[in-house]
């Protein structure tokens, strides 16, 4: 499957340009995924050796995910703020090279309140990353695939975590959790000049901002056609307003609310069980390689599960296919409680992956796609910043249950509730207004 295909472009330059922009755009989400899963395969080794930068108590463990949590919540909100006002460019540069130094410095931390203040730091890039992505995506994507193209980019953040729990089975013996993190600061080197000459701004947000003149020299040179001015002066018309302040309107208000509150059950699955399966998975009896493997199975299932669900959003719609995938991650939760022989018991976490990481690729479409131009990026703020609360939840849940020796299963029997109340209020969101 090309998701480039030659009917969707007017021009050799602009297939050219869409390609480099999914490319830049995915490999920002693939060091996502890698940030996310690579702590939560470096956590045995902080919590089993006190030298490293002191010693990490399961509750402390917790907070320590959440930090990086926190700092996501704080720049998809920033990013947010200016994105609608500044442009997607500049803030993509901005984040990458963010990100990059945040975890450089995580990696030379020498004790729990260093290495807590750089996760922190580093989250901030991350989501500022999130919220600009999926505006791209939003802005530049073909009509009627503008879903598959989100699964596409969005499918680097699983990719990313199946990469950082390949790379922890095989290397973190060898290159320790420091180089672990090392890696992660790759794209100030990689990316950042990539994306410096090959991301151009998007000229429908040039024109929705007026900035015709500024619009046409995109156009020439990447060859990205730029709406017609009558299109985004109606959609002005219905949201005169730009960024957050279009949200508190009667036209957004209750819709922006449900759908704060899918992004943080989605959020809070997705960082609840990367942080804490393998550390769950080692307590029922198995070796942290096989532990390792439920990791890489969550993370390949919505990797491919995702792009599946994607093109049947594009022909039915993402409200319909959210709901089911929220559904399906609450039966396969459910279902890794029983002890089931291993082969199910692994099939049940890739489609655990696909209702849980899958869908939360699905949400971050749905509402790019929701919310008009001027309104794209405090929408995705919102949801992204909101739902990282969930996020946050999602490894304190972990450490308060196994702190408090409630008992494994518990934690998944807690995840299935948030996934099946997810899809019941995906069902209630209401329909797009014209």
């Amino acid at each position: 499957m090309n998701p480039h295909e030659k009917s969707d472009f007017v021009s050799a330059d602009h297939q050219r340009s869409v390609f480099w922009i999914v490319v830049i755009a995915t490999l920002a989400l693939f060091f996502d995924g890698y940030d996310l899963v690579v702590y939560g395969t470096i956590l045995p080794i902080l919590m089993g050796d006190p030298d490293q930068i002191g010693q990490v108590s399961a509750q402390q463990a917790g907070a320590l995910g959440a930090y990086a949590l926190v700092g996501v919540m704080i720049g998809a909100l920033v990013s947010g703020a200016l994105g609608d006002h500044l442009g997607r460019r500049k803030l993509m540069l901005v984040n990458i090279a963010w990100f990059s130094v945040g975890m450089g410095m995580a990696a030379m931390a020498t004790s729990i309140e260093t290495f807590g203040l750089w996760r922190l730091f580093t989250g901030i890039g991350i989501g500022g990353l999130i919220v600009t992505v999926a505006t791209l995506i939003a802005d530049f994507a073909p009509p009627g695939k503008k879903n598959l193209y989100n699964a596409v980019v969005y499918g680097g953040f699983p990719v990313g975590g199946v990469f950082a729990a390949l790379l922890a089975m095989v290397l973190r013996e060898e290159i320790g959790w420091r180089g672990m993190f090392w890696i992660g600061a790759l794209p100030i080197v990689v990316l950042l000049p990539l994306a410096y000459f090959r991301l151009p701004e998007s000229p429908r947000w040039l024109v929705a901002r007026g900035r015709l003149d500024e619009a046409r020299a995109v156009t020439a040179k990447s060859g990205v056609p730029a709406p017609a001015l009558a299109e985004l002066e109606a959609e002005r018309a219905a949201t005169p307003q730009v960024g957050f302040s279009a949200l508190i309107t009667r036209q957004y208000f209750l819709s922006t609310l449900i759908l704060g509150v899918m992004s943080f059950g989605g959020l809070l699955l997705t960082y609840g069980l990367n942080t804490w399966l393998p550390k769950i998975m080692e307590t029922l009896g198995y070796d942290s390689r096989n532990s390792l493997a439920f990791l890489l199975m969550l993370n390949g299932g919505a990797v491919v599960g995702g792009v599946i669900a994607s093109r049947v959003a594009d022909r039915i719609g993402a409200q319909k296919v959210i709901a089911t995938t929220f559904a399906l991650a609450a039966v396969s939760l459910v279902l890794l409680t029983f002890a089931l022989p291993l082969p199910v018991l692994l099939f049940a976490v890739a489609v655990a992956g696909v209702g849980t990481i899958g869908t939360q690729v699905l949400i971050y479409g749905f509402v790019a796609n929701y919310f008009s131009t001027t309104t794209r990026s405090a929408g995705m703020a919102w949801c992204a910043g909101f739902g990282r609360l969930g996020g946050i939840f999602g490894p304190l849940i972990g450490g308060i249950i196994l702190g408090a020796g409630l008992g494994n299963v518990t934690a998944f029997y807690i995840f299935a509730g948030v996934a099946l109340l997810g899809g019941l209020l995906t069902l209630s969101v209401p329909r797009k207004q014209a």
